[in-house]
């Protein structure tokens, strides 16, 4: 659902639904969550860390309001801290007690961080069932430009660093991770299996393959966005079901596109891909993620790396 309420037209076309219990306050009530097949509560994001935002009552609209939960002429408002949540304690109740009334898997998505082993040490306190991990690159419809570009791990290192956490606290296999930051193509979506995602989840790519055929009708005067973003002047020209045809397209591809990897190399699974069918042109990733280098053979590896530390 992202930072948002509970649409009824949503939690109807959707087969299973997660929701963010958000720091906006707009899904975090029992009525509202019971409905979801998975919550996630949503600390930051990842080109917004856990800012504040605010949507001005002038640009909200009465269905706007109604999913919101907002009386005529109030702003919309995301709290940098999640309201009732102070402490780490709290967090903890906050995930016990969601599974409690729910019975439904409970997660935990986070902006990340030099702080995130830190983070990730609560998480798994905490019992949660998944992590989503954000990384820098992700995208966002208004976050200042020095959100976007000096806060938070790119996604590359913020996985590998939560793969090596969670496998040193034997979490991998018991606590799902999901990587999301800027993943575009296939290729980027196998990578980060292939360094331990569970998953991976995606905005700013579905957005444009659901208005990829359509974009015509907005450029040179309008971006394509101004189709789908609640503040476009050209929503009322999007073609719904051709959008969705767009993104069915997309999805399908891309899982083409991996299963022809992954039967390249000999394995029948995408759980199969592993960082040892990886390999790196840079040095300096290769040692920051423990994938070997391209250009040499394996048994010259810890000798090129000790002769260049010498050096």
């Amino acid at each position: 659902t992202g930072e948002a309420g509970l649409m009824e037209e949503e939690r109807e076309a959707a087969n299973l639904l997660i929701g963010q219990y958000n720091r906006g306050g707009w899904l975090n009530t029992p009525e509202k969550y019971s409905q979801l097949d998975a919550i996630e509560i949503q600390l930051g994001q990842g080109a917004q860390g856990s800012s504040p935002q605010k949507s001005l009552a002038e640009n909200i609209g009465e269905d706007y309001q109604k999913v919101f939960g907002l009386a005529q002429g109030e702003n919309a408002l995301i709290h940098s801290r999640l309201p009732g949540v102070d402490s780490k304690e709290d967090f903890i109740q906050l995930v016990r007690r969601l599974k409690d009334e729910t019975g439904v898997p409970v997660g935990l998505k986070i902006a990340a961080t030099h702080y995130l082993e830190k983070e990730l040490e609560i998480a798994l306190e905490g019992e949660v069932d998944f992590v989503t991990i954000d990384g820098a690159e992700g995208g966002t419809h208004g976050g200042a430009p020095i959100l976007q570009d000096d806060l938070g791990l790119p996604t590359l290192y913020a996985l590998n660093r939560t793969v090596k956490y969670f496998n040193k606290q034997k979490a991998l296999n018991k606590v799902n991770i999901i990587a999301t930051g800027g993943l575009v193509t296939p290729g980027q979506f196998l990578k980060a299996l292939a360094l331990g995602a569970d998953a991976v989840y995606i905005g700013t790519a579905a957005v444009m393959a659901v208005v990829s055929e359509q974009m015509i009708e907005t450029v040179p005067f309008e971006p394509p966005t101004s189709m789908v973003v609640y503040s476009g002047k050209m929503t009322d020209q999007l073609d719904i079901d051709k959008g969705a045809q767009g993104l069915y397209n997309y999805l399908q591809a891309c899982v083409k596109e991996m299963e022809l990897v992954t039967i390249s190399m000999g394995k029948t699974d995408f759980s199969k891909v592993s960082r040892s069918d990886l390999c790196s042109l840079d040095p300096f990733l290769s040692k920051a993620t423990g994938i070997k280098l391209g250009y040499i053979s394996d048994e010259e590896q810890e000798d090129f790396f000790s002769i260049n530390l010498k050096n």
